[in-house]
């Protein structure tokens, strides 16, 4: 016996069918309109790539409150860390684009697209630029036992010692990862690579003696320096930190083409609708231009930019390119 078939009925009129599909896309669309009119209706979840402590951990928790009331509805901060920043952007790309996930990211993210041999997603097409929020340059900081204080003085003990230095990072990939490899490449200096998850184990590994030095954002070191627990060697930006005045940039202190800077924004899912987009723009750039919110960031030593999406697009593009030059002259890879 064969199975039993049924015959296949096609409508007599094709525009039947044709109408039909019309109507379904017609009723889509409203949906997704009405969903972008109303939003946000419902909590919104922001990813952090790094564990609680870090720099990214210190920037999103002061502007949480008034996010919040921007917003009208709670912002869940949820740390997902690992590989430098990528398990949490990997998570973006698959979430659903309506705005109720978005992703904290940092300078890593431009790197890790030249860094890492294969990521699972694409740093720019799988990504909708919504604001930059700060920049923050690095702090060299080194444990009170080293024996150099100086720039001048870490190259020379690391060009007689070339088995001895070490240096931490918050994760394979992160700003403070490449910087070290930059800072190898730029000096000559050899220094074994030590990833922590995170800045914030990464500083207590110093604190520890575990490692001789760290390029680490300002924000998470700064204290540890203040308390007399860490020695400042170097800020990387192009000028001083008012925060560390008497502190020299690495520039200054003897290797002219070193400057780093960290950065910091939000990102959502591509396909998020543009309206969604500009809601969260302008809650983001209000809170963190808000006078209460920018001085505690300042005390933190960030800079507080807040800009378009289309301007925060333009300057991840520029990223790539900087940091794709960057991975290269220094032979870093990951798989």
């Amino acid at each position: 016996m064969y199975p039993q078939t049924h015959p296949v009925h096609f409508s007599r009129s094709p525009w039947i069918a044709v109408r039909r599909l019309s109507l379904a896309v017609a009723a889509c669309c409203v949906v997704t309109v009405t969903s972008a009119q109303t939003y946000p209706s419902q909590p919104i979840t922001m990813l952090i790539p790094y564990p609680p402590g870090g720099s990214a951990d210190m920037l999103a928790r002061p502007m949480l409150n008034m996010l919040q009331k921007e917003l009208g509805q709670p912002v869940v901060l949820d740390y997902k860390a690992g590989a430098g920043g990528t398990i949490a952007t990997g998570m973006l790309a698959r979430a659903k684009p309506d705005g109720y996930t978005i992703l904290m990211v940092l300078a890593a993210h431009a790197i890790n697209s030249s860094l890492y041999t294969k990521l699972p997603y694409d740093a720019r097409k799988d990504f909708a630029p919504v604001s930059m929020l700060a920049t923050l340059p690095l702090l060299l900081a080194s444990p009170l036992t080293t024996p150099f204080n100086t720039v001048p003085e870490l190259i020379s003990y690391g060009r007689a010692n070339p088995d001895k230095l070490t240096f931490a990072s918050a994760g394979n990939g992160n700003t403070s990862h490449l910087a070290g490899e930059m800072f190898k490449s730029t000096t000559g200096v050899k220094m074994l690579h030590i990833p922590y998850k995170g800045s914030g184990p990464a500083v207590v590994g110093m604190l520890g003696g575990e490692v001789s030095m760290m390029f680490d954002s300002i924000s998470t070191s700064l204290v540890q320096v203040k308390a007399g627990k860490l020695k400042a060697i170097a800020v990387t930006g192009d000028k001083r930190s008012p925060l560390l005045p008497d502190v020299p940039t690495v520039k200054e202190a003897g290797v002219p083409s070193f400057v780093v800077n960290g950065w910091y924004g939000i990102l959502a899912p591509a396909g998020t609708p543009p309206e969604v987009v500009a809601k969260l723009n302008q809650a983001l750039n209000k809170t963190v231009r808000d006078p209460k919110v920018a001085a505690q960031l300042t005390e933190y030593g960030y800079d507080v930019v807040g800009t378009s999406p289309e301007a925060f697009g333009r300057h991840i593009d520029a990223e790539l390119v900087r940091w794709k030059d960057a991975v290269q002259a220094s032979g870093a890879k990951l798989e």
